[in-house]
């Protein structure tokens, strides 16, 4: 069995307050299961399609409305001793994650801290992997794809609209652009890094004792 590396993506799962704890645990489990398989769990829902369908899109309204011009996604695969990860964009200084809301309800507009604390770790371990120590982590807000819209309005149309106007709450293309990105500046902090090692070193003591039973 291959070495136990944590995904940038998964980092907050082993990151309980006092060690692994129960989540921790059931995601080393299910991790040694898809390695004793051969299979990989698929875990999405509306709001990671919605992300993944709408990334390129994202990072060119991020590039037209920050003063980036252009920017080109990373497809470079990246790791080392503890870490895994495909950061978004990595550019001289600074790494971009972008993360897309799903509906003006979600996206972070007045949110002073990061709402989410595993994109913290994320942020952490896609730094130490390409050796920056300035990252950007980049929320909007863009149009819902039609098809996502279609089943939404299919099985949650509770006021009974008409399509047109259901639409309407899903379409985000006429606001400005301070209503539709919002920046979080993250910089590298070798404290939470080295805890997460910690973490990872901990993770792969678990893993034997599962694999040792």
């Amino acid at each position: 069995m291959k070495q136990f590396k944590i995904r940038a993506s998964g980092a907050g799962n082993i990151m309980g307050a006092k060690g692994l704890g129960k989540t921790g645990e059931s995601y080393l489990q299910q991790w040694v299961k898809e390695q004793l398989y051969g299979r990989k769990k698929i875990m999405t829902n509306k709001y990671v399609e919605k992300g993944l369908i709408m990334e390129d899109e994202s990072l060119d309204y991020v590039a037209d409305n920050l003063g980036y011009g252009i920017l080109v996604k990373n497809e470079k695969f990246f790791s080392n001793e503890y870490f895994t990860g495909t950061p978004d964009v990595i550019l001289k200084d600074h790494i971009i994650d972008v993360k897309n809301s799903y509906d003006c309800f979600t996206f972070p507009l007045f949110e002073n801290d990061i709402p989410n604390k595993d994109y913290i770790y994320q942020a952490q371990i896609y730094m130490d992997l390409v050796g920056l120590d300035s990252y950007k982590l980049i929320y909007t807000l863009m149009d819902t794809p039609e098809h996502q819209i279609e089943k939404d309005f299919k099985w949650n149309n509770t006021k009974q609209l008409e399509y047109k106007e259901f639409k309407k709450d899903y379409i985000y293309n006429s606001l400005k652009p301070e209503l539709r990105i919002k920046v979080f500046d993250i910089k590298r902090d070798e404290k939470i890094i080295n805890t997460i090692k910690q973490r990872v070193i901990e993770s792969r003591e678990y893993i034997n004792k599962l694999i040792n039973k």
